[in-house]
């Protein structure tokens, strides 16, 4: 009797440990599977391209190789000799042109004044030249106006807050006029990019709550969902000489879940945490125990 009761416990335990390791089992290939997380995120942020307007040899740099920079803040000035003239001659053009102005205008007031003893053709004849000096005078001014603009556009300043890539102009650099020489990553649009698969997603709405880890960080960031990707490139499907969609004949058997971009903004981010844009994160959706409000698209 003590025997079979033996049996019967070594039995019971057993079913009970296999129905534990099933269900412990069951939660971990659910979990990997189902639940909306991923750990191919990345940290982005948008990054400013900064090019001149003119060109000319950098006469002074006021930044360094990764420095942080303000909005609005010198970043290095062009040579500004040649604009300055420049400026100059349009409007030493434009004191000539008004001089001729005021010689027409005087012109024509003199041939008005003579009346019938100035013919017609001659009274038109002066108008004429004082309407095209007007002109002339004005097209003057559009060009000391643009002299000036080129002169403003010698002192390049940062366009957003942020940090220098890693490679500042050098003092006697050339620069072009329209080719990037820096570039800022601005600071305010810092924000994660999870690429979840597919089979994740019906987990996911806009506005749920996000929790970020960052690799070899161990603060916790947290955040929102604000976008998913609406499209993604199809690397089977081409077009073909005919304009005909050129689609693979292969197919595989097993079929890898699409990774779609889910844009998550961050809420808070502690004083003095180091975000730097193509970081590794772990982005985990929460629970929608506690989420707010909101459908997918």
């Amino acid at each position: 009797m003590r025997k079979s009761l033996f049996s019967f416990a070594q039995v019971l335990l057993t079913v009970i440990v296999v129905l534990v390791a099933a269900a412990v089992l069951w939660r971990v290939v659910s979990y990997y599977m189902f639940a909306p997380w991923t750990r191919d995120g990345r940290v982005r942020a948008d990054v400013v391209q900064v090019a001149p307007d003119v060109s000319g040899l950098v006469t002074r740099v006021n930044v360094t190789d990764n420095a942080p920079v303000t909005h609005g803040q010198v970043l290095f000035v062009i040579d500004q000799a040649r604009y300055s003239l420049a400026l100059q001659e349009a409007r030493a053009t434009a004191a000539q042109r008004e001089a001729t102005l005021a010689q027409a205008r005087r012109e024509y007031a003199r041939n008005r004044t003579l009346g019938e003893l100035v013919a017609h053709e001659t009274l038109e004849e002066s108008l004429s030249r004082m309407q095209q000096a007007q002109a002339s005078v004005d097209e003057a001014q559009v060009a000391i106006g643009v002299a000036q603009l080129n002169l403003d556009r010698t002192v390049i300043a940062s366009p957003v807050d942020g940090y220098l890539n890693d490679r500042a102009p050098r003092l006697g650099e050339f620069v072009t006029a329209g080719h990037a020489v820096l570039s800022v990553v601005d600071t305010a649009s810092f924000h994660v990019d999870g690429y979840f698969e597919e089979t994740k997603l019906r987990h996911i709405r806009l506005g749920q709550k996000a929790t970020i880890e960052l690799m070899g960080e161990s603060i916790v960031l947290h955040g929102h969902v604000r976008s998913i990707a609406a499209g993604i490139e199809d690397r089977d499907r081409d077009q073909g000489r005919n304009l005909l969609p050129d689609v693979n004949p292969a197919f595989s058997w097993v079929r890898l879940a699409q990774r779609i971009p889910v844009g998550i903004a961050l809420d808070d981010v502690p004083a003095g945490f180091l975000m730097i844009a193509g970081r590794t994160a772990t982005v985990s959706i929460d629970p929608p125990g506690d989420q707010p409000h909101g459908g997918g698209r």
